[in-house]
């Protein structure tokens, strides 16, 4: 498998998807690409203004990329993609209408099989077992929480350390702490905005600046550089 799993689209004081475009690029190599775009994590605007901030951004790089809300048989358009790439938004909306139209089977099939795939913020969320570890609100019920289950280990994108000023609630790390008092045996990447994964069949690699926290049940969690050996999350 070829994954991209890709913490935020868009860093403070930066333009949409600018930070991971160069690592994109890398990623895919060969042009042009056919890639499909699943916008279904967008609620509050339409998928065809997602489709055209991401086209934009995919075309200024050599790549053609279609949402699949335009096909009239989604199924054969996921069979047909040389690339699939999946937005970010609400990760319990996206994966519902992954369900709804079918969609689920036909996408690990065809990333197990070597079609790159390309995720992020809730389209990270959907490459691992389950979409527990994300942060959104439930405003939809999906047909399961299980999700594609590429990785082994759950990601929680945009991860932070600390609650705003101010604010009292459980910080981040708790309820990733929650997550793990009933999901013991399973890994979980605290993925910082402006970090990206790079998998390839059992290779790990972490891109970016930032650091990233590790979590486990029962053990002292700890950070990893990009100069890390991240491969027993595999």
């Amino acid at each position: 498998m070829k994954l991209l799993l890709i913490s935020n689209s868009t860093n403070v004081g930066e333009s949409y998807l600018a930070y991971p475009m160069p690592y994109i690029e890398e990623f895919l190599g060969q042009k042009p690409l056919q890639a499909v775009f699943i916008p279904y994590a967008a609620v509050t605007f339409s998928y065809d203004e997602y489709e055209l901030k991401v086209k934009e951004r995919f075309q200024a790089i050599g790549y053609n990329i279609t949402s699949i809300h335009r096909a009239t048989d989604p199924v054969q358009a996921i069979e047909k993609a040389e690339v699939i790439v999946v937005g970010g938004g609400n990760t319990f909306h996206l994966l519902s209408k992954i369900y709804e139209n079918k969609l689920f089977d036909v996408v690990c099939k065809q990333v197990v099989q070597g079609v790159p795939f390309i995720g992020w913020s809730a389209g990270s969320n959907v490459a691992c077992p389950t979409i527990c570890t994300t942060n959104d609100m439930p405003i939809i019920q999906p047909q399961s929480f299980k999700a594609f289950d590429f990785v082994p280990f759950q990601i929680n994108p945009h991860y932070i350390d600390t609650n705003p000023a101010g604010h009292a609630g459980e910080t981040r790390e708790q309820r990733i702490e929650e997550f793990l008092e009933v999901n013991k045996n399973i890994y979980v990447v605290g993925l910082r905005e402006g970090c990206i994964l790079k998998i390839e069949n059992n290779d790990v690699l972490h891109i970016g600046k930032k650091s990233l926290r590790v979590f486990h049940y029962d053990q002292e969690s700890k950070e990893y550089t990009s100069e890390n050996d991240l491969g027993f999350l595999m």
